[in-house]
């Protein structure tokens, strides 16, 4: 699935001879992905993001340091896909917004970044490194997050569904 790639737009081609489904079955299939035991949320897109379907997951890191030097950042990666049934695309456009908050509670905003595009990613974690039963340090993660973690299960629906996931600035 997805042989062909092209990196540079973030574009992946399913594989020769898949026949494509309808949009509905596509626009169905991206809908099913919800559970409750997964963070993110895949839903019908409203009439201001400019999509048929958005997938969204806010995360938290836990906070660092004490008192009014505490700083915690919060993110939230949208990736947005206009379904176009006539050329069996799904044109993705991902925007991640980063806010980091400051003080205990969380109360000022000291720093805020946008990016949007269509190889846009998100990567964030915290590790210890800690002596495991092998008498070996090894890293331990107390948060991992990484947004090719929804990325990914999107990309298999559309890829499977034989339609083409088009990286785009704008869906």
């Amino acid at each position: 699935m997805g042989r062909y790639q092209d990196w540079r737009s973030g574009t992946v081609y399913p594989d020769e001879g898949a026949d494509p489904l309808e949009r509905s079955h596509v626009e169905a299939a991206l809908l099913a992905l919800n559970s409750d035991d997964k963070p993110y949320h895949v839903r019908a897109a409203l009439s201001a993001e400019k999509a048929d379907v958005v997938a969204e997951w806010i995360v938290t890191d836990p906070g660092i340091g004490n008192g009014r030097g505490r700083r915690q950042v919060k993110r939230t990666v949208k990736f947005r896909m206009r379904l176009d049934g006539a050329s069996h695309e799904a044109r993705v456009c991902v925007d991640v917004e980063e806010v980091t908050w400051a003080g205990e509670p969380a109360k000022r905003v000291v720093a805020r970044k946008r990016g949007s595009g269509p190889r846009t990613r998100a990567k964030s974690w915290r590790a210890d490194l800690k002596k495991g039963p092998d008498g070996k340090r090894h890293r331990v993660y107390d948060f991992y997050f990484d947004s090719n973690d929804l990325r990914d299960p999107l990309q298999k629906v559309v890829l499977s569904a034989g339609w083409t996931w088009r990286g785009t600035r704008n869906p």
